[in-house]
């Protein structure tokens, strides 16, 4: 190609992109394709219509030049009018938004048409400042088009875009009031769906090389993929997430860009052979920390310490967002509850661990089933409800873990790769002595989502009752690293104990033992198992707290009870927990007082 084969030129370029368009692929497919090739219509209609010309139509992106700034601006206000109208007549998940970029300046044109230069890059930029359903351009442009168009701009100041040497001053469309109020009803209305959902920026490199970009990369990409593997949780496409990357926009309008209630970011910052990892979860609504953490690390094995950090990070981060999903929920007039809301408040009901809460549970676990008959997590959860409940003595065994096989299988029916389910029947298998088949069902649920705390912890449980008591701590510790708060905590670290007590560590598991009697929710067992390595301490003052404790919760505790959750385990080491709580003194039955 020779020099007079291109041409340079002034002109006026208009790039567009469609906000979220990762996350409405992802909720439907097929509506998303209809939305979009309806959406080019307009762009062709308007660009030809005032005199421009269509240059590329990419994925959801649009390109096109035209000789003048006034005849890009009007066919970019005349093409978002039209659009922000179609889509407040979609259903709120359907709604496709674009954002518009246009700049005037120098360009290359080639003999085919084709067009590049700074002046596509920074219209390119541009439009990534704008808002969904709005309009920024650059100040030339503003220039250009004052007193020629019937549109406002306000001032964005100066700004800093990827791959432009010189800051670009920009401008924002101010729509009129009528506009403006259905942009926030818009925002309002998406905010309000039922869907929890997240989105995972790029992580900042901090290091000084600017080489370690990969890791830092490497990190946020490992967590996208750990958190997806949350079947309740929506998580934007790495595409439109790290498109934010090297911009420092407020989160709360990466939140209504991308439709998301929470946003992690974080920085990556590698001195030598240590690395210091921080990460932080955000309310997109309000912009207020949910969680943060720093970890600092050796870089012995550096893909393994991304998969290790990514799977530690999404385990911490999942029972926050459960969390402010339920208190969402509980917010919300009786009214006004779907299946997803009467769901999380279920899940609120189950970790209260009482024979009351445990009924409300059940019944709203039942009420969106009802509401979704295909609500695999509803159906999993109503189950283990069952499970529980037969274990804390809310219900008849026997009964309560037939209920709780059945909802795990109509759960997999529905859905065979939720970890849930699987859960459920491990459990189910477990309490009829079937450990290896239990271990093949919970080391399912553990593949499905290896950061899901609760799984390791059953599977670790199963693996105490089959002997296995070394694999067992590991897995206590797991789960525990992964869910280091919440409702679960208090189980993880009994089960732990315990384990460590069957070993005759009772120094060891006495401080777990006791850690776990500070939480709110811990039930009967907790005091049992603190009570007995206790009294094998030889500790019975201690020990009579932790007996008033348990006869207050449990007055019928019994070796009878014990056996309903340890089936088949070691009888020695059945015999050395009981040995301990009778030291302490809790009353012997006259069965062993004759003999």
């Amino acid at each position: 190609m020779t020099d007079s084969s291109v041409r340079q030129r002034l002109a006026a370029i208009l790039a567009a992109d469609a906000a979220g368009y990762s996350r409405l692929m992802q909720i439907d497919e097929q509506s998303t394709m209809r939305t979009l090739d309806g959406a080019r219509s307009v762009f062709r209609t308007e660009i030809e219509g005032h005199r421009g010309r269509v240059m590329n139509m990419v994925g959801d992106a649009v390109f096109a030049v035209f000789d003048t700034a006034t005849g890009a601006v009007e066919a970019a206000h005349a093409i978002q009018t039209t659009l922000n109208g179609q889509a407040r007549a979609m259903p709120q998940d359907q709604q496709m938004r674009f954002r518009i970029g246009v700049h005037l300046g120098d360009v290359l044109e080639k003999p085919d048409g084709t067009v590049f230069g700074d002046g596509v890059n920074i219209a390119s930029r541009l439009q990534t400042l704008a808002e969904p359903g709005g309009i920024t351009v650059s100040d030339v442009v503003q220039g250009a088009v004052r007193g020629k168009v019937g549109l406002r701009f306000e001032d964005q100041g100066e700004q800093r875009v990827k791959n432009i040497v010189h800051p670009v001053r920009a401008y924002r469309w101010v729509r009129d009031e009528r506009e403006a109020l259905d942009s926030v009803l818009d925002h309002a209305a998406a905010a309000a769906l039922d869907k929890p959902s997240i989105a995972v920026l790029a992580f900042q490199n901090l290091s000084s090389d600017p080489d370690q970009a990969y890791f830092a990369d490497g990190i946020a990409e490992d967590l996208l993929t750990a958190l997806s593997r949350y079947r309740w949780l929506m998580v934007i496409a790495r595409n439109s997430s790290f498109s934010y990357k090297g911009r420092s926009p407020d989160v709360r309008q990466i939140g209504r860009e991308l439709g998301v209630r929470h946003v992690v970011d974080g920085s990556v910052r590698r001195s030598g052979s240590r690395v210091r990892i921080s990460a932080q979860l955000i309310d997109a609504t309000s912009g207020n920390h949910v969680w943060a953490e720093r970890f600092d690390r050796d870089l012995a094995d550096v893909l393994q310490l991304q998969d290790d950090i990514a799977l530690i990070i999404a385990g911490a981060i999942a029972p926050h967002l459960s969390k402010a999903e339920q208190e969402r929920a509980r917010r919300k007039p009786v009214d006004n509850l779907g299946a997803w809301d009467l769901y999380q408040r279920g899940l609120w009901h189950y970790w209260q661990y009482s024979k009351e809460s445990s009924a409300q549970a059940q019944h709203l676990f039942t009420e969106a089933i009802a509401m979704d008959p295909q609500f695999a997590a509803a159906h999993g959860f109503l189950a283990y409800s069952h499970f529980t409940g037969s274990h804390l003595g809310f219900e008849e065994p026997h009964q309560a873990v037939a209920l709780a096989r059945d909802g795990a299988l109509r759960a997999l029916a529905i859905d065979e790769k939720d970890p849930v389910a699987h859960l459920v029947l491990g459990r189910v298998l477990a309490a009829q002595g079937d450990y290896p088949s239990a271990t093949t069902e919970l080391s399912i649920a553990v593949s499905l989502n290896p950061s899901y705390s609760l799984a390791h912890y059953v599977l670790a449980s199963v693996s105490f009752l089959s002997g296995q008591h070394a694999l067992a701590i590991a897995g206590f510790e797991t789960a525990a690293r992964l869910s280091p708060i919440g409702p679960l905590i208090w189980g993880i670290q009994t089960m732990h104990a315990t384990t460590l007590a069957a070993l005759g560590n009772f120094e060891a598991a006495e401080p777990l033992a006791k850690a776990a009697t500070r939480h709110q929710t811990a039930t009967f067992w907790v005091y049992a198992n603190w009570a007995s390595i206790l009294g094998n301490l030889g500790r019975q003052d201690e020990a009579a707290l932790a007996l008033a404790r348990l006869s207050a919760l449990q007055p019928d505790f019994s070796e009878a009870f014990y056996d309903r959750l340890f089936v088949r385990i070691d009888p020695a080491v059945r015999q050395r927990y009981f040995e301990g709580l009778y030291r302490a003194g809790w009353p012997r039955p006259a069965t062993l007082l004759s003999g």
